[in-house]
């Protein structure tokens, strides 16, 4: 099996997400999860295997913005945008990087990692199940982004949020 690596993005890799893991629909994703980090209320973390991008997922550390999941869950700190290179998906590489995440909020003293996922993702719900996530409620993630020609999309997506104890 590939070793993989775990790194807090640098702005170097924004370019190399940007080349082997594109987002045509938000193509500002990366810079701005970096950005999030830069300002100190997140940590976007990227995989690495044989020195390309494999995969990534944020750590937002002021928790999920729902207000649903906020009544829920208060400002536990939200593990989202997970997302793994298609041709190396079921190689452990999601799981390294929620690890990566857990590992993280034990080293800032926090007892709880929450995520998101959507309705239409069985495959994302096992696998966090598996982890020992289980749900907390159900949500709407409403999002918006900008496309490459400029144009708003606005979205809203049926979700559960699930939580994990990390003690």
């Amino acid at each position: 099996m590939d070793r993989t690596e775990i790194t807090p993005c640098r702005a170097a890799d924004v370019a190399l997400l940007d080349r082997h893991l594109p987002t045509p629909g938000a193509p500002t994703r990366h810079a701005d999860r970096f950005a999030r980090q830069e300002a100190g209320t997140g940590t976007y973390l990227v995989a690495w295997r044989d020195g390309a991008p494999a995969g990534y997922g944020q750590v937002r550390w002021d928790g999920c913005a729902a207000p649903e999941v906020r009544a829920a869950a208060g400002d536990c700190p939200e593990f989202n945008g997970l997302d793994v290179r298609e041709d190396l998906r079921g190689q452990g590489i999601g799981t390294a990087l929620i690890r990566a995440a857990e590992e993280l909020v034990r080293e800032r003293g926090g007892t709880l990692l929450g995520l998101g996922v959507g309705h239409h993702n069985p495959r994302a719900a096992a696998l966090y199940a598996r982890l020992g996530y289980a749900p907390v409620t159900a949500y709407t993630d409403r999002y918006a982004y900008t496309d490459a020609d400029g144009v708003r999309h606005e979205r809203a997506d049926a979700c559960t949020f699930l939580v994990r104890r990390l003690d």
